[in-house]
């Protein structure tokens, strides 16, 4: 059989530019070459990522998740759960994934790629069966093909070198796809949207490089010769800036002046604009005002509480599920054990609704004070872990048996046990009750 080659240079150099590890023989290296927008831009996710809202959107789903504490529980077996600190998948996703990264800018990193790759890869560092390390590596470096066996292969090119990783060193976070192999690369899919908003943003740039800048012109029945134009130049140095506005400005010899505006809005280029970024904020599932457009008035909650609800029940959780799944798919080997986003800090509100919060959770008993002061970065207090509850709400069956009607009904029958001969209305016990 005939063996690959490895890819030379110019080879190497664009598929590095491409961002697609595939050979020149293929259709799909021609279709992303080739591949262009309606508008004739070629989309990639390089070139996406210059576009501001692009940028604002990934940065934001990114830097959201990447904040949110990432722990590993264990479930005990009255239903509560206690953290896995001692689990190696713990001391790497919570204290150090691998030397060079944080935990956050770890996340981070995993995040941008899903949102611009539509893939996140880590490879598992394994020593003996102990895991010790995670490792990101490039989505449009690797290759993932579906074999006859029905396994997948998973192959990585680095520095012009194709290595297999094994399956099980592997662990794939997979976006919004069709086929259940690879998540769908945004860019592409959206390669007419991200194409004219590139195109609009180009020809915006382009009107202010080249487009005649002029606030008017001054016209002459007559053409003037050298020195007329020489003295008239520097007869309107004496009404150009800031100090001499408003100043009279008087025209001889048949001059006259015509103003001269630029209105973007009549050719429409700042509405294209506005709706670009709204086009590409709903691939991304980012709601515009979070990214600055606030042109429009938001059809989502008025308050902050609210559109942090909003944005982590609808954008954020889907993402946050697929990450946890895979980490427990991938990681954990213990149906027991269990990875979870922390996201109680989104959902803080102010002052006012987190003090009826704590009072609620502090009056039915299902909080102790110094859970309320972990939760508010104070330090315990002595005795704040006791659970209290009102006097006043007592159980039913509490105050069934303590009822008026009850203690006489419990007073007649002693009374009639003791004093059988003598009525309940002149009995001793009533009197002394």
């Amino acid at each position: 059989m005939k063996q690959n080659k490895q890819p030379g240079r110019v080879k190497s150099a664009l598929l590095n530019w491409l961002g697609v590890p595939i050979g020149l023989a293929t259709g799909t290296f021609w279709q992303e070459w080739m591949g262009m927008s309606s508008s004739g831009k070629v989309v990639s996710a390089d070139k996406a990522i210059h576009l501001s809202a692009v940028w604002a959107c990934v940065r934001l789903l990114s830097e959201s998740v990447s904040t949110l504490p990432l722990k590993v529980y264990e479930r005990q077996p009255d239903g509560s759960r206690k953290p896995a600190i001692n689990h190696p998948a713990y001391q790497v996703l919570c204290r150090r994934p691998n030397p060079e990264m944080t935990p956050s800018r770890f996340m981070l990193m995993l995040v941008a790629s899903i949102c611009l790759r539509g893939n996140a890869f880590v490879e598992k560092k394994m020593i003996g069966n102990k895991l010790v390390s995670l490792v990101p590596l490039l989505p449009q470096n690797m290759v993932v093909k579906r074999l006859d066996s029905g396994s997948l292969e998973y192959t990585y090119t680095e520095a012009a070198t194709k290595r297999v990783i094994p399956v099980k060193n592997i662990m794939h976070i997979r976006g919004f796809g069709l086929d259940g192999i690879c998540g769908m690369m945004p860019m592409m899919a959206g390669r007419d949207v991200i194409g004219a908003a590139m195109a609009v943003e180009e020809s915006a740039a382009k009107i202010f490089e080249n487009g005649l800048q002029s606030s008017g012109f001054l016209s002459a029945d007559q053409a003037l010769d050298k020195d007329q134009r020489e003295r008239l130049r520097g007869y309107m140095q004496a009404f150009t800036g800031s100090r001499n506005a408003g100043k009279i400005m008087v025209l001889e010899g048949g001059l006259k002046y015509q103003n001269v505006t630029m209105n973007p809005e009549a050719a429409q280029m700042l509405e294209s604009r506005a709706f670009s970024i709204e086009e590409i904020c709903r691939w991304f599932r980012v709601p515009p005002f979070m990214v600055g457009h606030a042109d429009k008035q938001s059809s989502w909650a008025s308050s902050v509480e609210g559109m942090n609800l909003q944005f982590l029940t609808n954008t954020l959780r889907p993402l946050l599920v697929n990450i946890e799944q895979e980490i427990s798919r991938c990681l954990l080997d213990d149906d027991e054990l269990f990875a979870e986003f922390s996201v109680e800090g989104l959902l803080r509100a102010d002052s006012a609704g987190r003090s009826a919060y704590y009072t609620t959770a502090l009056q039915n008993g299902w909080m102790s004070r110094n859970d309320v002061r972990r939760l508010e970065n104070m330090p315990p207090i002595e005795g704040g872990e006791l659970y209290t509850v009102q006097l006043n709400l007592t159980p039913l069956e509490d105050l069934k048996k303590n009822s008026l009607a009850t203690q006489a009904a419990q007073l007649h029958k002693l009374h009639s046990y003791l004093f059988p001969d003598v009525p309940f209305e002149q009995s001793p016990l009533k009197k002394a009750a």
